[in-house]
């Protein structure tokens, strides 16, 4: 059941998740659109998630967007009141003035964070909540998982630090998993649907941005998403058997690495099941000195890294 509107106001407005955007020409929403997505919005009581280009909107613009509640995806270079705070790199992101109040995503390489991750222990202090996202997951080899877990290790033992000064930072790679009993995936074409600047729907952003897309309807005619269980938690074999619950579950990555929107690819599985791991151990940590933090969460011992794995026997 679509829960979200992400409205993208512009074809260069940035990326907050796996997708890249090369798009540099700018192409504004028409007005009439905007206004007519929000009416969609309200009509469908759906929550709006609107994600802004690098340059100023227009007044017209901004007027139409304050008639609504909403939250705001804006890029770093953004000047104003933001709810999500996008960085595409590290050195603009240690250089932020952070505050405890507001979220980030950072968009990284796995070499990136490699070489990076040692500056997040006088980041995290500094911050509310932090994503942080891979832009080349398909690349990682086994040789990079070994690393990412020990680059997880090295960030817990930040986190640890951090809680024993009586702060919580919120890490997606980490802490997420800790807080959930359930999953929280991305769920594009399920519970969020996305309305370009082009006035059509598209299940997310990238499926807007790729050559030769899809739309899944209009604002004259609605939605028309083909086979939408498909979008569905309980039709994703894989992931409904999962409990790597922070896992994004990424449709665009599954469609692009495996040709399916419900399943996910080796390297995407893996990485989840590093963070989970990782989280079971952060919080056998953290228990050492909070004995009844999150008592009631247990993450248990597994002996596999894929649930593909699972499948097979």
């Amino acid at each position: 059941m679509i829960q979200y509107l992400i409205i993208q106001l512009d074809d260069t407005s940035v990326s907050f998740c796996h997708y890249a955007n090369s798009r540099r020409i700018c192409k504004l929403i028409a007005l009439d659109d905007l206004k007519a997505g929000i009416l969609f919005a309200m009509k469908e009581n759906l929550s709006i998630q609107f994600v802004y280009p690098d340059y100023e909107l227009p007044d017209e613009y901004k007027k139409t967007i304050g008639t609504i509640d909403h939250s705001k995806i804006v890029p770093a270079g953004y000047q104003g009141e933001a709810d999500v705070v996008v960085f595409e790199d590290w050195t603009s992101f240690v250089n932020y003035n952070l505050s405890l109040t507001q979220t980030y995503v950072l968009r990284t390489s796995k070499s990136a964070l490699f070489n990076n991750y040692s500056s997040l222990a006088d980041i995290l202090v500094k911050i509310y909540r932090l994503n942080i996202v891979f832009t080349d997951i398909a690349g990682f080899t086994e040789e990079d998982f070994n690393v990412y877990a020990q680059v997880l290790q090295s960030i817990s033992k930040m986190i640890d630090v951090c809680f024993r000064q009586g702060k919580s930072p919120q890490l997606n790679l980490l802490t997420d998993r800790m807080m959930l009993d359930r999953m929280n995936n991305c769920n594009a074409g399920w519970e969020n649907i996305t309305l370009a600047p082009d006035g059509r729907f598209y299940i997310c952003p990238a499926f807007y941005l790729e050559d030769g897309a899809t739309a899944v309807g209009d604002l004259q005619t609605g939605l028309d998403i083909r086979n939408p269980q498909l979008y569905r938690l309980d039709h994703a074999p894989l992931c409904r058997i999962c409990d790597a619950y922070q896992c994004k579950r990424c449709i665009y990555l599954n469609r692009k690495s495996t040709l399916e929107v419900n399943t996910p690819s080796h390297e995407q599985c893996t990485i989840s099941h590093i963070e989970r791991n990782a989280a079971r151990s952060l919080l056998a940590v953290i228990r050492q000195t909070e004995n009844t933090y999150m008592k009631s969460v247990e993450i248990k011992e597994i002996t596999y890294m894929d649930p593909f794995d699972i499948r097979k026997k």
